[in-house]
């Protein structure tokens, strides 16, 4: 389960891994083309705990079993059942019953197994790692499905709102609407004290782009909003 966790591979491709796919020495799986649910290979490079579960898994290698991962040197097979036994132990899922044509039937309901895989890319992507790389780790081919997997939560939000409010405390109380004053002859000029204010940031913004190879648009730069005439 704990190769599960940190690869994101899916369980039919766990089932599959054979000793022959691993380099230890290199520290990376190479996963056959046709253990792939969509049928492309890919690499696994092996760090940190995951390289720790595939070395646990050597001490326990059998001759007799070419699986990395085996039950006695027998395949794995089907364990949801064992999975939902857990899962409802520690409260991570309750078994309800749903009426179907045949009458009442007891179904589960709560995590899953191929939820780790979601948990996989959802940790890559809060970690910084860029999506396309994500999905050649995980062997996402699409974007629709691949932003599926990356559930947005509740606390990404709040997170998201707080590191604008940090954002916005961070910028320069001063105002940056010019006051316009309309004249006698309707014509409009900008207020002395304001123009002070407005000009030492151009100047300021002038230097700076000399610096970085000049700006593109000053009065877009300054913030300043035209009046309507």
């Amino acid at each position: 389960m704990t190769f599960l966790y940190l690869s994101g591979w899916r369980v039919s491709e766990m089932r599959g891994l054979e000793w022959r796919d691993v380099d230890l020495a290199g520290r990376v799986i190479r996963l056959r083309p046709e253990l792939s649910k969509n049928k492309t290979g890919r690499v696994l490079p092996l760090n940190g705990d995951l390289l720790g579960v595939i070395e646990r898994a050597a001490e326990n290698r059998r001759l007799d079993c070419p699986s990395v991962f085996h039950a006695d040197g027998q395949p794995v097979g089907d364990f949801r059942k064992a999975w939902w036994k857990a899962c409802i132990k520690v409260g991570l899922g309750v078994m309800i019953t749903v009426e179907t044509p045949r009458g009442p039937k007891p179904k589960y309901q709560g995590l899953i197994v191929h939820d780790l895989r979601r948990s996989t890319v959802r940790n890559m992507v809060r970690a910084g790692i860029p999506d396309a790389v994500c999905m050649k780790l995980s062997g996402h081919k699409t974007r629709a499905v691949f932003d599926r997997y990356n559930i947005v939560s509740e606390s990404d939000l709040s997170a998201a709102t707080e590191r604008l409010a940090v954002h916005l405390a961070q910028q320069p109380t001063m105002p940056t609407v010019a006051s316009v004053v309309k004249n006698s002859d309707n014509s409009r000029t900008i207020s002395t004290g304001t123009a002070r204010r407005l000009a030492t940031r151009r100047d300021s913004a002038a230097r700076s782009g000399r610096k970085s190879g000049g700006a593109q648009n000053r009065t877009a730069d300054l913030g300043i909003m035209r009046p309507s005439l």
